[in-house]
Formats: structure tokens, sequence, C-alpha cells
């Protein structure tokens, strides 16, 4: 079998567990090879400098050997300052990881996605965190080849149901219909209003779902679960 190397590519680490007594399983979004999976080998080591590094919202270049569905992991170093993100903007970026985890194949590319899912995390330190993450959502579904229907003829004061066939259809305002204006804003990515942002969340969480079938996302119970005890406290 041919072993390809693969030389300081950027990358950030999506998740890392243990493998066998010393080794690290890691799972990493690259530029030009879309996600992939190696092994550290030697990385949990009490003296391996590598574990520090093999960490999630961070940008990377990682070097490794691919000869199978795993390959081998040869260098990491950074590039770059770890990003500043705290608190509950953790659990967004552990979000996102789950979705590329969960709905990317490994080994196949998504360069521009890729630059996406970057400037995704500069954003979450700053007031742009919801905006950035229904962005996100909207152009990975359309990096999947299942993007929404939404046509320059939604009208913005209309009401609309989405539908997944046939896209928006106007109907009369209701606890389940989206304004066309919302609707507007989420294709033009603009989502200014905390009311555009919350739409446009209603209508994405269906939509990822629809790609998910039977995989369930942990992150967004787990920041329920944290919200939830701070409250109780």
């Amino acid at each position: 079998m041919t072993r390809a190397r693969v030389q300081l590519e950027p990358g950030y680490i999506l998740n890392a567990r243990p493998y066998n007594d010393t080794s690290l399983l890691v799972e990493a979004f690259t530029r030009e090879h879309g996600r992939v999976g190696f092994i550290a080998r030697g990385a949990r080591g009490a003296k391996s400098k590598t574990r520090a590094l093999l960490q999630p919202l961070q940008p990377l270049l990682l070097s490794w050997t691919q000869s199978g569905e795993l390959g081998g992991l040869t260098a990491v170093e950074a590039a770059g300052p770890p990003l500043p993100i705290s608190g509950e903007r953790v659990f967004y970026g552990w979000y996102v990881n789950e979705l590329v985890l969960k709905l990317l194949q490994r080994q196949d590319p998504h360069p521009g996605l890729f630059e996406t899912y970057a400037l995704t995390l500069t954003q979450l330190a700053d007031a742009e965190a919801e905006r950035a993450l229904r962005i996100f959502e909207k152009r990975l579904l359309d990096d999947l080849g299942y993007g929404l229907q939404l046509p320059d003829d939604i009208e913005p004061e209309l009401h609309y149901r989405y539908d997944w066939a046939e896209g928006p259809v106007p109907v009369p305002s209701g606890p389940s219909t989206f304004l066309g204006a919302h609707l507007i804003a989420l294709a033009q990515e603009t989502l200014e209003s905390a009311e555009a942002q919350l739409q446009a969340r209603r209508l994405l969480k269906v939509a990822i779902q629809n790609q998910l079938g039977s995989k369930t996302l942990e992150t967004p119970a787990m920041l329920r679960e944290l919200r939830s005890s701070l409250q109780v406290k």
C-alpha cells in the first residue's frame, strides 16, 4: 500500500482520546485533506510535548503519514497563539467540532468550509458568536449538498412555512412560520438582529438533524446541563 506523507498541513484538532497505553487517537480537520484520523504514538507519555499541542480550538501545523483509514502523526507545531475562547463559548467550539466529526467523511476535502471553520472559531470570542454559528451551520449544509432553498423572490413582509421539498411556502402567520425578512437575512448571511438569529437557529436545527439521522449531538445537552446546574446554585 502506498504511504503518503503530509507535511505542515494547517489544521485543528476535533477530538483526541486515549489509544493503547501511551498514544492518542486523534481526529483533525485540515485544509487540503478534510477530516483525518491518525494515531499520535507516545503522546500520552510523561515526557511528551505533543499532548499539550493536540488540543481543540487552536491553529496547528500537522504532519503525518497516511497508508489507510488511520495515519500516523509525525510532527505537530503551533500555527499561532491559542484562541481566546472561554466560558460557554468553549461549548460553542465543541459544538462546531462535533458537527464536523459527525457530518463529514474522512479524507473528503472541504477547503472552503475549512476557511469558514477557522473564521468561526476566531469569532466565538466576540459579539459575533451566535451569528458565526448560524453561518457555519448554513455553509456546512451547502458543502454537504443539502443547503437550504432560499430563493431571491422571498418577500420580507410575508410569512412562510419551510417545506423540505419545495422551500419557503407563503402562509398566514403562525407559531411555526418564518418571517420573510428573517429568511432573507439568513440567505444573505447578515443576521444582524437577535430575532433573525433565533429564527435561523430554529430552521437550521431541523435541517441539521435531518442530516444527522439517528446520530445525536452531545454538546448542546452538556451546555444545557451546565446552565441548569448554575441556576440551581
